[in-house]
This record gives C-alpha cells, sequence and structure tokens, in this order.
C-alpha cells in the first residue's frame, strides 16, 4: 500500500506539472508560433486561427484527462473507485481522446489531399492509430471498472 500512495503522489505532481506546461502552451507558445509561422509564410497566415484553435483544443482534451485522471486518483485514495462515479470520470476522457481522435483524423484526410510526400501523412496516420489503441484501451478499462463495480456492489449488499 506504500508504494501505491508514493506512485498516486508523484503521480499528482507530475499531472500539475503537465497542467501548467499546457496552459504556456495553450496560451502563449502555440498562438505565437502560428502568429510567428503567418508572419514568415504570409501565404499560410490563412491558416494562423484555425491552427490555433486546433491546437487548443487539442491541448483543452488533454486537460480535462488530467482533471479526471486528478479525479480518478483521488477516489482510489479514499477507496471508492469502484462506484459509478468513476464511470463518469472515465467517459470524460473517453469524450476527450474521442475529440482528439476526429481533429487528428480530419487533419489527416486534409493533409493527405494536399501531400505531396507521403512523411507528413504516415505520422498523422500513426498518430490517429495510437489515438485509436488508447482510446480501445480506455473502453476496456471502462467495462472492467463497470464489473468490478458490480462484483463489489454485490459484495457489500452480502455483507
Amino acid at each position: 500500500m506504500l508504494s501505491e500512495n508514493r506512485a498516486v503522489a508523484a503521480l499528482r505532481v507530475f499531472l500539475v506539472v503537465l497542467f501548467a506546461i499546457l496552459v504556456v502552451f495553450q496560451t502563449l507558445s502555440l498562438p505565437g508560433q502560428f502568429r510567428h509561422q503567418a508572419q514568415v509564410n504570409p501565404e499560410d497566415a490563412d491558416l494562423r486561427w484555425p491552427a490555433t484553435f486546433i491546437a487548443a483544443f487539442v491541448v483543452l482534451c488533454v486537460q480535462v484527462v488530467v482533471v479526471a485522471t486528478w479525479q480518478l486518483l483521488t477516489m482510489v485514495k479514499r477507496d471508492r473507485i469502484f462506484t459509478t462515479a468513476a464511470v463518469f470520470w472515465v467517459n470524460l476522457i473517453l469524450g476527450a481522446i474521442a475529440g482528439v481522435w476526429l481533429v487528428v483524423g480530419g487533419i489527416f484526410v486534409w493533409v493527405v489531399l494536399q501531400a505531396d510526400d507521403p512523411g507528413v501523412p504516415m505520422v498523422l496516420l500513426l498518430l490517429e492509430v495510437v489515438i485509436t489503441v488508447v482510446g480501445l484501451l480506455m473502453i476496456v478499462l471502462r467495462a472492467l471498472l463497470q464489473r468490478a463495480t458490480t462484483l463489489r456492489t454485490d459484495m457489500e449488499a452480502v455483507i
């Protein structure tokens, strides 16, 4: 149990660091980068705002995953993870993953239709497959959580 507490504490520290970095990227780094790209390449200036909004949305989805993970860790610490409330947070994570999957898929299609080099489409395809695997893994984990919740509820009713 001691190692679990240390892992939860370490994970929380890194979740805070990750969230802070994401806020910096969302508010400063990404908009600044797209502004700079529009100045350097005026022919691509019309992509500045769509790229900024898409990047901010993807970062927001990751922030949702961080917050939901924090809530699940709180439930683990309080030994309340096997409740229906935990399924809500897992569903929120799944929704964020689905949002990113749709955005990356759309970008993939747009890039494939305009690409003359297979490099970027292949990277986007790899990213889409990784997101798909993570999403499917979360669906399996949600099913396991639901089964464990049902078993725990049944056992509590017997005891």
